[in-house]
């Protein structure tokens, strides 16, 4: 294991890497059981135009993938997420073959056969005698060190495992296994590739069970030991409250008792208390309900439940933090998009709070004793940023927002770990400047949670804080000797825009377009964006009004043209290297945004206003009207933005508010008071 090398060979972030090599022209996977076709869908629909080979002993399962696929093509039809075209592409260029001599010329073959360790040294043995040395090979196994399939191979460098979580076509998680034999260039390349076609990789040390399964097959593991006093219902109903689905519950789908009965057998040769517990290999069927099935369960058995299973993961977190199995910020993530935690392991142990973290750990020891303990204080395992990568080039520190699962929107704690990185970096001699980008290549950042808006109903006080807390990173970056460029790499909504412009230069991909949505929510951007646009382009007032008061979208060339955007590329490597350049440029050179009073045209509300054919509330822009105007007339910047800050908690106290966020979150139209 490579304890004494980074666990990341080069950017936290994957589309910072740039490939030594280019996309595999043929592809193939091996295994057309139960997690191979959907591997195989996922390249298909995020390499349509590559060849993709999918291998099987006998022909009937690749018959039933066939099918499968035909179903998920017309789902996505029906979803409106592929055209017939689209899907048409996705289902052809496969060949369905038991023949290995086929998939000779693949350039990267993924193995996802039965979890059987002998069997997969011979699937291995056989490629390596039939594909060329340059090929990649890699092991979906949810469990078995990389070490222990590939040593024996006579080029285990370009070998790892790379595992999936079910659905594997749109489960957005994959592990990347970073052990003593693999090159440092395939693991770049491998963690390009998947964050090149729709996943989110994390990398972990070769361990048993890496890193996210060490929480999963230790639920479910758990949930077993629990019947002899609890009901399978009532374990799933009170572990609803950290994740969508209960253990039983996603046992049954998966048909998962077997693979952790064997996974958690392994895992005993690290503890004896990952011993396996026998009822997994005498169920074949768990009773289970719906998720979110009212269940009744006496407050004492759901305590009990509640810790066994909370100490259970905290166990799990304290070990793979102690023993740098994985990054914490990685598990945190991958607990929610690959695990269906509602909340990261992390956050749910912040909510709880130290006292009550400890006296949990404390109970599950007492009744299950072995399991990891904390080697440091509660407070420590908790210490680090959630929602952003930081990663360095060329002297300048990159900050990537990373909620890809929610377009990158501004989380309760994003903006503070933004200002964190930035005062850090500020202090460091060896850092001249900074970029601020979003993760992937469809979104720089959809805005502020509005969850959080929620709670300033009907309190003045509570939206001026909510104003005033999230803008502390905007008003740190006002003062700052350093440059900070945004890298806009898609959609900027919101609290996204504000940050955006806030920045000293900002260049933006092709794709990228800027909306300030906040209107059609009954509330008004409560960041500087009522402000700073008409303090830094005031000769496009008119567009800001627009954006403003009836959430018009700006093109990434329309603002280019006002003087918003410096620089529009196409591609993301190209992005970075102009925000580079731009903190390059801005070096001693740093623009202000301008004091004084602004010459803009006033903020006019319409009689019954609309954004598109939705009808708005007249209330809510009469508000916005008088702060845009209030603000461009005030002697100094710090006035202009205390006055937006005090509309925030106006409009936080009238009706449109409470509809238009409520309407967002209950997934409808709001319908506002004329």
């Amino acid at each position: 294991m490579k304890e004494k090398e980074p666990l990341y060979p080069s950017f936290y972030n994957p589309f910072l890497i740039r490939p030594d090599r280019d996309l595999p022209k043929e592809m193939a996977v091996i295994g057309a059981g139960h997690i191979g076709p959907d591997i195989a869908y996922f390249l298909r629909t995020g390499l349509p135009e590559k060849k993709l080979y999918l291998v099987d002993a006998v022909e009937e399962p690749l018959k039933n993938a066939e099918e499968r696929f035909k179903g998920y093509a017309q789902k996505g039809i029906d979803k409106k997420k592929l055209t017939p075209e689209q899907a048409e592409a996705v289902l052809s260029n496969i060949v369905y073959t038991t023949d290995y001599n086929k998939i000779k010329d693949c350039g990267l073959i993924i193995e996802a056969a039965t979890e059987n360790l002998d069997l997969k040294k011979k699937i291995f043995a056989q490629l390596e005698g039939l594909v060329s040395p340059e090929a990649i090979l890699t092991s979906n196994t949810s469990s078995i060190p990389a070490d222990q399939i590939f040593n024996e191979l006579s080029h285990p460098e370009r070998t790892t495992i790379t595992h999936f979580f079910a659905p594997a076509w749109r489960s957005m998680a994959v592990e990347v296994i970073n052990w003593e034999g693999a090159d440092r260039a395939v693991l770049n390349y491998l963690l390009w590739f998947f964050a090149h076609t729709g996943k989110a990789p994390v990398v972990t040390r070769n361990v048993f069970s890496f890193l996210l399964n060490r929480i999963f097959e230790n639920w479910t593991n758990e949930a077993a030991y629990l019947v002899d006093r609890a009901t399978t219902m009532q374990v799933d109903h009170v572990t609803e409250e950290f994740v969508g689905a209960g253990p039983f519950f996603v046992l049954n789908m998966a048909g998962g008792n077997p693979i952790t009965y064997e996974s958690q057998k392994r895992r005993m040769a690290e503890r004896e208390c990952y011993k396996p517990s026998p009822i997994l290999l005498s169920v074949d069927k768990w009773n289970t309900l719906r998720p979110g099935t009212k269940v009744d369960v006496p407050l004492d058995l759901a305590e009990w439940i509640r810790t066994r299973m909370l100490g259970l993961v905290f166990s799990q977190c304290y070990d793979i933090t102690d023993r740098e199995i994985g990054t914490r910020a990685d598990l945190n993530f991958g607990s929610i998009i690959a695990l269906g935690f509602k909340k990261g392991v992390f956050d749910i142990m912040s909510d709880l709070g130290p006292g009550q973290v400890s006296r949990i750990t404390s109970d599950f020891n007492a009744e299950r004793p072995g399991f990891p303990q904390p080697k440091r204080e509660i407070e420590q395992y908790l210490d680090f940023p959630r929602d952003i990568l930081v990663d360095n080039k060329d002297g300048v520190r990159i900050i990537t927002i990373r909620r890809p699962q929610a377009a990158n929107a501004l989380g309760a704690g994003t903006c503070k770990e933004i200002l964190g990185e930035l005062k850090k970096g500020e202090a460091d001699t060896t850092v001249k400047g900074f970029i601020i980008t979003g993760y992937g290549t469809r979104a720089f950042c959809a805005g502020a949670d509005i969850q959080g808006f929620v709670e300033t109903f009907d309190n003045y006080s509570a939206g001026v804080e909510l104003a005033k807390g999230n803008s502390q990173v905007l008003h740190f970056i006002d003062r700052m000797s350093k440059p900070v460029v945004a890298a806009v790499n898609g959609l900027a909504m919101g609290g996204g825009v504000e940050m955006a412009l806030r920045c000293h230069s900002l260049v933006a991909t092709e794709n990228s377009f800027f909306q300030l949505p906040e209107i059609t929510l009954g509330i008004m951007p409560g960041m500087g964006g009522v402000v700073i646009p008409y303090r830094k382009w005031p000769h496009a007032a008119e567009t800001f009004h627009n954006m403003i008061g009836k959430a018009q979208k700006l093109s990434v060339k329309e603002a280019g043209d006002i003087g918003i955007a410096r620089k529009i590329v196409s591609e993301y490597p190209e992005l970075i290297d102009a925000a580079i350049e731009e903190v390059s440029k801005l070096q001693n050179n740093m623009p202000e945004v301008p004091e004084g009073p602004v010459s803009i045209p006033p903020f006019t509300v319409h009689e019954q206003p609309k954004a598109g054919d939705l009808p708005l509330s007249r209330e809510a822009l009469e508000i916005i009207a008088r702060v845009v105007n209030e603000a461009a007339a005030a002697d100094t910047l710090e006035e202009a933005l205390e006055i937006s800050y005090q509309g925030s908690g106006e409009i936080s106290c009238i009706d449109a508010s409470k509809e238009g966020v409520r309407a967002f979150l209950q997934k409808r139209k709001p319908q506002f008071a004329i």
